[in-house]
């Protein structure tokens, strides 16, 4: 049986912040029947940008490794062949880029959440993201750019990639006491 109280981590990320897209971003979750039950603005400092990527110890290979394929797929030469010097260089990117402003971190919470949300928001890269996506409708960045440019994707948001990853990155960026228990009179409909 699903849980019908699965949590996940979304950050309105500092290019979705400036281009004014909260509420939709907001909008388009809680209209699936998601519960927002935590929500705090703030710039992230390096520390917790950088904690954020390597909750898994295996992020940076991970990392490097599909840019390095990216790459390849498209018949382009790789920065480095080894994956973790450029996961490094995406580590770097990406500590810049969530550092740059503030950021919404939110807690959603619901049955499926996590797929829920991630079908949502769309694939990371927003040029290959389907139409009726976060992503796909609201930005035209795509990593070949954000290469060229030697910067991060701006893709506007970030969403846990399961259930584990999730419950780690929401103690990174809540303290217990920041996430709340409360009913809504749809729970009654969808649960």
């Amino acid at each position: 049986m699903a849980n019908k109280k699965e949590r996940t981590l979304v950050i309105v990320k500092p290019d979705g912040v400036q281009r004014g897209l909260i509420g939709e971003v907001v909008g388009r979750y809680e209209r699936t029947g998601l519960k927002l039950v935590g929500l705090k603005m703030m710039t992230a400092d390096e520390s917790l940008a950088e904690r954020h990527y390597l909750l898994d110890p295996d992020w940076k290979r991970k990392s490097g490794q599909k840019t390095i394929d990216s790459y390849q797929k498209k018949g382009l030469t790789p920065p480095s062949k080894n994956p973790l010097e450029v996961g490094e260089i995406t580590l770097a990117k990406l500590r810049k880029f969530m550092t740059s402003g503030p950021v919404v971190a939110m807690v959603w919470q619901g049955m499926h959440a996590v797929g829920v949300v991630r079908k949502i928001t769309g694939g990371t890269e927003p040029l290959t993201s389907d139409v009726g996506t976060i992503r796909g409708d609201f930005t035209i960045d795509s990593y070949e750019v954000s290469d060229e440019d030697n910067r991060a994707t701006r893709n506007i948001v970030h969403a846990s990639g399961s259930a584990e990853e999730a419950e780690a990155e929401i103690v990174l960026w809540f303290r217990p006491e920041e996430i709340l228990n409360y009913r809504l009179v749809g729970d009654a409909i969808l649960y």
